[in-house]
């Protein structure tokens, strides 16, 4: 069989890409995402359906791609794999604003979804900085938190229902459209999560939320995270608006992005061992700067906070959260910088980084980590200050350290980037055994001729 004139004849209405034609365009965030021998790009759930029948009767491996912005490695792909690129199925079906749900297509993007929602005064209640790329049916497949996780839920809490076919071409639909329902194994949850090897997510019922009417943001420059934390529940329990961000940066990572994007000194309050970016949300932007206000006067002393700022205009606002977001700083200071993502429970914050650092410059007396991330659900982000990659040996250490004692302590070595191919060793190594097990199981039985983006998460 000739792959390229077999996947044209099977699927006529697709773009279909070669592997020179795939060398000359962006393959995103990795590199290895466009390694594979082909990408179709599919119409609608009945060629994604041909599709998967082709590569399962050729013993073709396939692996579903979104915005390809994913961190862990789970979109990459090697000779002889087909892709399935989903950004032909970028349909906004429907949106229910009574019920409150938008009915969208794999390949929709978070930011056309926001704005799509906004027209109704809706919102899906979850937000990333890769909006602008990143799909609805990645999300999904990684379960995909971002910076209103710890009011909204993850991805698994936002997807009513979904549709995805199943590695023998068969589809499995459940577009539930309701919140409430109480029918046997709720079998949506096996494709949240994960990361397309079990199936390919076509079309996702989403939740929607009513927006705030304004949002006032504040950078905060505090001592600790248990100071920040105490920000935090003040506001969680104001009655006249409502938080909507709490993200913690510590000092390297502020330090990094302050001289990186140009900030001068004292244009803010940069200084601090941490920093708290708030974001509040009420009927108008007024209203929300003087609940911020006033909540930070309340709590100043207790907190312990050292400066703060509640910024003014949206461009003092945008330029708080470019501290935040503009995350390829990072990358562009230590190409292929080692990053992690893990989640900590809330009340070891503070001793969680203190043990890392001192452990890590055990391996390196070097290695001062960035860390940042989402202070009220205990999600941080850590790169290490050095270039990629590492030997792996040394990545094994310090995925070690990182991630020593969490599942013990209720957290998790994977918060929100997934385990692809770059945790799956590590999720072997911590994960627990008996998780392990089931899920190998449940792979064995939906797909059996492992097509469906082997290699990742579980390794048959």
């Amino acid at each position: 069989m000739t792959l390229l004139p077999s996947l044209r004849s099977a699927l006529p209405t697709a773009t279909i890409w070669d592997a020179a034609e795939l060398a000359t365009r962006d393959p995103g965030f990795d590199t290895r995402n466009f390694g594979a021998s082909a990408l179709v790009r599919p119409r609608d759930t009945t060629s994604v359906t041909a599709l998967v029948r082709f590569c399962a009767e050729h013993g073709i491996s396939l692996v579903a791609q979104g915005g390809r912005t994913g961190l862990a490695g789970g979109a990459a792909t090697s000779s002889g794999q087909v892709i399935c690129d989903l950004g032909g199925l970028n349909q906004i079906e429907e949106i229910d604003p009574f019920a409150r749900v938008a009915i969208v297509q794999a390949g929709v993007t978070l930011g056309a979804l926001q704005e799509a929602a906004a027209g109704h005064g809706l919102d899906p209640g979850i937000d990333l900085a890769a909006r602008g790329s990143a799909t609805i049916g990645g999300m999904v497949s990684t379960n995909a938190g971002g910076i209103m996780a710890f009011r909204n839920g993850t991805m698994r809490h936002r997807v009513l229902g979904l549709e995805a076919v199943l590695a023998d071409g068969r589809v499995f639909s459940d577009l539930t459209r309701v919140l409430k329902t109480s029918a046997g194994y709720d079998l949506k949850h096996l494709f949240i999560g994960a990361e397309g090897t079990l199936g390919i997510v076509t079309r996702v019922a989403v939740r929607l939320d009513p927006v705030a009417g304004a949002t006032a943001t504040a950078l905060v420059g505090v001592p600790d995270a248990a100071s920040a934390q105490r920000i935090v529940r003040h506001f969680l329990a104001s009655t006249s608006a409502r938080l909507t961000a709490a993200e913690i940066l510590w000092r390297n990572f502020a330090s990094l992005m302050q001289g990186a994007l140009g900030y001068a000194p004292g244009s803010l309050p940069l200084d601090a061992p941490c920093l708290l970016v708030l974001g509040l949300g009420a009927d108008s932007i007024e209203a929300a700067r003087n609940v911020l206000e006033d909540g930070l006067a309340a709590v100043w002393e207790e907190a312990g906070i050292i400066d703060g700022l509640v910024a003014s205009s949206e461009a003092q606002a945008a330029a708080m959260w470019r501290l935040r977001e503009e995350t390829v700083e990072i990358e562009r200071a230590h190409p292929m910088a080692p990053s992690f993502d893990v989640s900590v429970p809330g009340g070891a914050l503070d001793a969680y980084v203190a043990r890392i650092e001192a452990a890590l410059k055990k391996i390196n007396a070097s290695y001062a980590p960035y860390v940042y991330g989402h202070l009220a659900d205990g999600n941080l982000h850590i790169s290490i200050n050095c270039e990629g990659p590492l030997s792996h040996e040394r990545h094994t250490a310090i995925e070690d350290v990182l991630y020593d004692g969490l599942r013990e302590a209720g957290g998790s070595f994977s918060a929100e980037h997934g385990v692809g191919l770059e945790k799956r060793e590590a999720y072997e190594r911590h994960a627990d055994p008996v998780k392990l097990d089931l899920a190998k199981a449940i792979k064995e039985l939906i797909d059996p001729g492992n097509v469906m983006n082997p290699g990742k998460v579980v390794k048959l």
